[in-house]
């Protein structure tokens, strides 16, 4: 009966429990609904729910394991087997293609979940070519007009400056033969040819056997300077056509020559060189472009470097102490 009794005078206390507690929990509740910050928090929970109902299927585990090809993709694929066999890939080849860049795809995320990205210098290399080519391909958009690219040409005009070219014959004394005697062997040789055509019969006789060619036409100076060496080729600029002249020395000995034509250098005209000064004009646009884009981007980071280790610190000499010279006047030490 005891316990009876108990659990009705419980039961009969619960309403006025209740009513106490309701009375006290409203206007606790009113206050939070008021709050600022309530519902700050509560449209960013309805933002995240959105967002994430939006973008089901795109992130997280389900999106790892899908491999989506686009069409496009598939229309590429198709394009580079025909450009390689000219013909349309058959069903079982295209499947193949398809595979391969499945494989590819799943080697390249299972790559990535084990981190084999990370640290690697050539990965870090191939990333940083990708953003200065996305850096240089802003300037591609742009397509200069002829008159940009006249006022271009007309700052720049030496850098497209035709050089000298050079047309001639020569003698070669070979040191291998003659030892310290090939240059004097020169001369004398020039003695005997002055004033002879270039192709004498009797200037042939004179020289040794040259491993090239004995008549060189229309070639530039830094064609030449290749084959002759530097020294060669200053000498040849000092020389006049029409004659045998020399000795001039190359990197293979001693040479007498005979300049038979010179074409001076010269600056061509921009309707000459058009293609090239565009060329030209786009290749400094994206050096521009590009070293504008790495110089934002480096402002962002701070370099920090290594000083010297404690053990370096305590190796490094240590500078003698200044010598204390008394002042004349005896005022004190300098």
């Amino acid at each position: 009966m005891s316990e009876v009794s108990l659990g009705v005078l419980s039961d009969e206390q619960d309403p006025v429990s209740q009513s106490t507690a309701k009375g006290s929990f409203l206007p606790v509740l009113k206050r939070w609904l008021r709050e600022p910050l309530l519902h700050f928090l509560l449209l960013g929970l309805v933002l995240f729910a959105i967002y994430g109902y939006m973008h089901r299927g795109r992130g997280g585990v389900e999106s790892s394991k899908q491999i989506a090809l686009s069409l496009d993709e598939l229309r590429q694929m198709e394009m580079y087997f025909e450009s390689q066999w000219h013909r349309q890939p058959t069903p079982a080849e295209f499947q193949a293609m398809v595979e391969d860049k499945v494989r590819e795809e799943v080697l390249y995320r299972e790559a990535l979940a084990m981190g084999l990205d990370k640290d690697d210098t050539i990965v870090k290399r191939r990333m940083a070519q990708k953003m200065q080519f996305l850096a240089e391909d802003v300037t591609a958009a742009h397509e200069p007009s002829t008159a940009e690219l006249k006022a271009w040409f007309e700052k720049n005009s030496n850098k497209f400056a035709l050089p000298s070219r050079y047309s001639f014959r020569h003698l070669y004394f070979s040191p291998d033969k003659r030892g310290k005697n090939a240059r004097d062997d020169a001369a004398k040789a020039l003695t005997k040819i002055a004033g002879q055509p270039e192709d004498s019969n009797l200037a042939a006789s004179l020289a040794d056997p040259f491993m090239f060619q004995d008549y060189y036409g229309d070639r530039a100076p830094d064609a030449l300077a290749k084959e002759f060496g530097p020294q060669f080729v200053v000498a040849l600029e000092k020389l006049k056509p029409g004659s045998w002249q020399g000795p001039v020395e190359s990197g293979y000995g001693w040479h007498l020559v005979y300049v038979d034509t010179v074409i001076p250098g010269r600056i061509p005209a921009f309707e000459e060189m058009e293609p090239d000064v565009k060329t030209a004009w786009l290749a400094e646009q994206k050096r521009q472009a590009w070293q504008k884009a790495y110089t934002e981007m480096r402002a962002k980071y701070n370099v920090l470097l290594p000083g010297p280790s404690d053990k370096e610190a305590v190796q490094a000499p240590v500078p003698p102490p200044k010598k204390q010279v008394p002042a004349p006047s005896g005022e004190g030490p300098l």
